[in-house]
């Protein structure tokens, strides 16, 4: 991805812009050997969640946010859920990309990778938008514009395009209480493989896993690891 340098940059300006593209595409590399080097894994999620149905997922914006205590009682059906199935999350900041961190961390076994992942699906939204216009009820250049931006909320909408670009099932364990399960799955293609995520409706995503399934380095240290 070409990165634009502005208000007359010099040469040092250059070296910095080479340096950062220099470790972009060092951060590329790493991700793509840590992809390779999962795909192999089973899909104990799945086979754990594999009596339950799913609903139907349409993409929109993020437009409710729940007041505080709808957002705590939603927290606590979500953990209940998690500890039902013997699922652990993996919980990544939420400072804004939650989203893209849990994306990465299913994807890339690391939250690390967020920026590409975002840059990613912002980048399927503006090649494809005749997939993902009509749920967007503002300015679509505007939109994706504003997902471009660290920090900015990911909602129903890019998931969809996570979904088309990294040629995923999404799966959703979320804390609505009519809607336990969500798959979002690519409009043109077969799903080559499935992401997991928890998610905290409207509040924040997470990254989930089956323990026994983790890869080593997430694997919590405490005995006793639900809660």
């Amino acid at each position: 991805m070409a990165y634009v340098v502005q208000n007359g940059a010099g040469p040092s300006a250059s070296v910095s812009l080479s340096n950062h593209k220099d470790d972009t595409d060092d951060d590329r590399m790493i991700a793509a050997v840590l992809s390779e080097e999962y795909a192999n894994l089973d899909n104990a999620v799945a086979r754990r969640l594999s009596n339950l149905s799913s609903m139907p997922h349409v993409p929109r914006i993020n437009t409710f946010f729940p007041s505080f205590s709808d957002a705590s009682l939603d927290h606590q059906r979500l953990i209940q859920r998690l500890n039902a199935y013997g699922l652990y999350e993996v919980k990544v900041s939420g400072d804004g990309n939650c989203q893209f961190r849990a994306l990465s961390d299913q994807l890339y076994r690391s939250p690390d990778y967020h920026k590409n992942v975002r840059k990613d699906i912002v980048k399927q939204l503006k090649e494809f938008r005749y997939y993902y216009e009509g749920y967007v009820p503002m300015k679509y250049k505007r939109y994706y514009k504003k997902m471009g931006k660290s920090g900015e909320w990911g909602d129903h909408v890019t998931l969809q395009a996570a979904a088309d670009k990294f040629q995923a099932k999404i799966c959703l364990l979320t804390s609505f209480r009519d809607t336990c399960f969500i798959e979002i799955v690519p409009q043109s293609q077969a799903p080559q493989r499935e992401l997991w995520l928890s998610f905290w409706s409207e509040v924040h995503y997470n990254s989930i896993y089956e323990l026994r399934g983790m890869p080593m380095q997430h694997k919590p240290r405490k005995k006793h690891w639900l809660f």
